[in-house]
């Protein structure tokens, strides 16, 4: 399988973020792309570089006031007296009502929707590489490959339409996913991160060309919280393009590979041309935020599902941070899926 990557994800390297109150080293690393290029080159993978595709893509899916803020807050946010180097929104309006302010204090909180997305100078610049492997491996795909990997750091399904979060900045899967539907009429994306991606069901929650699937630990107990429930199924022409498969937080093999092989009847239902999976191997038994307990094993054995629903895949990188096991993981998921294709 051929795998896309670039090296200007480095300059992306948060050093902070609020867990449980207080501040803690940073889990989005840039030595997590080392990682999965190892597992990458462990199943011997064809690494290919990125093309540089612009704003075009972008502005599919993300505003144009939150892409200018993106690009131009690291700048301004260095103007205040004594501020860090790092942007970080600490008063958030929560979107009732409320009137965009002047100051990139008010706007970090505005466009942050939480301390998990903190804005460095090279942020920006790392996020946009990474939509660019994103669309690239989707022209991979859409030029005959039977599948394709993007190795986009940092993540992206959290990113909503106009807001940060989780780690993510820019939406690489939906960001994929509608550059897709220039060519296919209906695409389905599949999230099996073990955090919802909220900023992926929100984009498409009112749209019926593409059909939303998330894999995740129960968000009772497990960020992102506030969404990922059963009952969220759309709206609009939506209603019924958003399938949510909660499992229980501390699941293992079993519970996760019978969520994602559940997926596949309503992905066939559907009809897509081409289905984007949503890559989090943050399932893993091995993560740091300890949401599940998939092994190995457990990876291959999703990846052999993924390639029984008999479509052209694009596979995006999310979640999945610092661990031996990180690069192994990639490794058998995507040695499962072309074993099983």
């Amino acid at each position: 399988m051929k795998a896309v990557f670039t090296d200007l994800h480095k300059g992306h390297d948060p050093k902070r973020f609020i867990l449980r109150g207080k501040f803690a080293q940073g889990e989005e690393r840039p030595e997590r792309a080392e990682r999965l290029a190892a597992g990458l080159n462990a199943g011997n993978h064809e690494l290919v570089p990125s093309e540089v595709f612009g704003q075009g893509p972008r502005l599919g899916v993300h505003s144009v006031d939150y892409l200018r803020f993106m690009e131009e807050a690291a700048a301004e946010w260095k103007t205040l007296a004594d501020a860090s180097d790092e942007v970080l929104g600490n008063v958030h309006p929560v979107r009732r009502g409320g009137t965009m302010p002047q100051s990139i204090t008010g706007r970090a909180g505005w466009y942050m929707q939480d301390m998990a997305c903190g804005i460095g100078p090279d942020s920006w610049l790392a996020a946009s590489s990474a939509t660019d492997v994103a669309v690239t491996a989707a022209e991979l795909v859409i030029e005959g490959e039977r599948a394709a990997y993007a190795l986009c750091r940092p993540p992206g399904h959290h990113a909503y339409r106009d807001a940060a979060g989780g780690h993510c900045f820019l939406n690489n899967t939906a960001i994929a996913a509608q550059y897709l539907r220039s060519v296919h009429d209906r695409v389905a994306i599949l999230d099996i991160d073990i955090h919802h991606g909220n900023g992926t069901q929100d984009i498409f929650y009112d749209r019926g060309d593409v059909l939303t699937v998330s894999v995740h630990a129960d968000p009772s107990r497990f960020y992102p919280f506030f969404w990922g429930y059963a009952h969220e199924r759309g709206t609009g022409a939506g209603e019924g393009a958003n399938l949510n498969l909660p499992i229980p937080v501390g699941s293992g093999d079993d519970a996760y590979v019978a969520a994602v092989e559940a997926s596949a009847k309503t992905i066939a239902a559907f009809t897509p041309g081409m289905l984007v999976i949503a890559l989090g191997l943050d399932a893993s038994a091995d993560d740091p935020f300890g949401g599940a307990k998939v092994t190995a094993a457990g990876f291959r054995r999703a990846g052999e599902a993924i390639a029984r629903m008999g479509l052209p895949t694009l596979f995006v990188q999310e979640g999945g941070y610092l661990s031996d096991q990180l690069g192994p993981n990639l490794t058998a998921v995507l040695g499962g899926f072309e074993a099983a294709a």
